[in-house]
């Protein structure tokens, strides 16, 4: 049963050191970061805040689904969707993609409500294309700080949920997603009816 085993093992590292000497090219390549951090749970509320508060020039968020609550003014999401509209005020640049399906399923409807209160803000939001799913919960500050994870802009995500994330400073990074950002946000539309 060892040998089994063993040459299991070593078929295995034989196959892929055969696919990384043949292929090496069409792997991603690696991007230099200055410094990464870890952001789990309740971290990611402050750490965003922070971010918003601070930005000088621009702020890009991809997110899933974003969430503000009427009944509930102080929650998590609706501060940093406050501190969105608060940025853009001050003359940061504040860009915002959600993710839309048909129907009226609850994060259509929350997308659609959370982009006129932010579109009512002045920030410039985007919906994407009912043909995908934007899956991403992402946000970029002046060009070089990415915070990036499994964190959606909701109650339960930003209180209760067990959530990673991580905080990028990398302007090369930064730059790469940026294009994505660019190339999400000109597949998607400006407004979307209700069906």
């Amino acid at each position: 049963m060892k040998t089994l085993k063993k040459k299991a093992c070593l078929n295995v590292i034989f196959f892929f050191s055969i696919i990384v000497s043949i292929y090496p090219a069409s792997w991603p390549q690696a991007l230099p970061a200055e410094d990464v951090q870890l952001v789990t749970d309740g971290q990611y509320f402050e750490m965003a805040k922070k971010m918003i508060q601070e930005a000088k020039i621009s702020i890009r968020v991809m997110m899933f689904e974003m969430g503000y609550y009427e009944k509930y003014p102080n929650t998590p999401s609706n501060l940093l969707i406050r501190e969105l509209i608060g940025a853009k005020k001050r003359g940061v640049k504040v860009e915002v993609i959600l993710e839309i399906r048909e129907g009226d399923d609850r994060t259509t409807k929350r997308n659609r409500e959370t982009g006129k209160i932010l579109s009512e803000g002045g920030v410039e939001v985007t919906f994407d294309p009912l043909s995908k799913t934007m899956h991403a919960k992402l946000m970029m500050v002046d060009g070089e700080l990415i915070l990036i994870g499994s964190t959606n802009w909701v109650f339960s995500s930003l209180t209760n949920n067990h959530e990673v994330s991580v905080l990028i400073r990398s302007k090369e990074l930064a730059k790469e997603l940026m294009d994505y950002f660019d190339k999400v946000k000109a597949t998607g539309s400006k407004t979307q009816k209700k069906e």
